[in-house]
């Protein structure tokens, strides 16, 4: 059951969430940036909020989506989007341009730079972040 914070109205997914605490536009994170990108963020948001008790909370510098905890975040740059998602193993093949241990898993980052750049694997690795905070 998840619950909207009265201060900043996020839905988080329970009472004392520890969460940034303002509201944030989602449009001011897009400010400046290719209409592509913003296309290319669109068609991830468009997938994933539709997932099972996905929220999705926007902060200063990023888009976090969160299942229990965050599986997912979305940070947008000047040229490309950086996704943060998490695995139970290493991925250090591309388009994975990081992979390191972080406790019990791994955090991966990919960089998007155009809608082509957004593949079916691509929500593969999305998927295994999120059943790996679904549990």
């Amino acid at each position: 059951m998840s619950w909207t914070c009265p201060k900043c109205d996020r839905e988080l997914p329970w009472k004392d969430y520890r969460h940034y605490c303002a509201r944030v536009s989602l449009d001011t994170l897009f400010e400046g940036r290719s209409p592509e990108l913003v296309l290319a963020f669109d068609k991830i948001l468009a997938e994933v909020s539709d997932w099972d008790k996905v929220l999705v909370g926007v902060t200063p510098n990023c888009i976090v989506f969160t299942r229990r905890v965050g599986f997912l975040i979305i940070r947008p740059m000047k040229k490309w989007l950086d996704l943060k998602f998490y695995s139970a193993a290493p991925h250090p093949e591309k388009p994975v341009i990081k992979s390191v241990a972080a406790g019990k898993k791994f955090e991966n980052h990919i960089r998007l730079d155009s809608l082509d750049d957004i593949r079916p694997a691509l929500f593969v690795y999305i998927r295994e972040s999120y059943e790996l905070v679904r549990n």
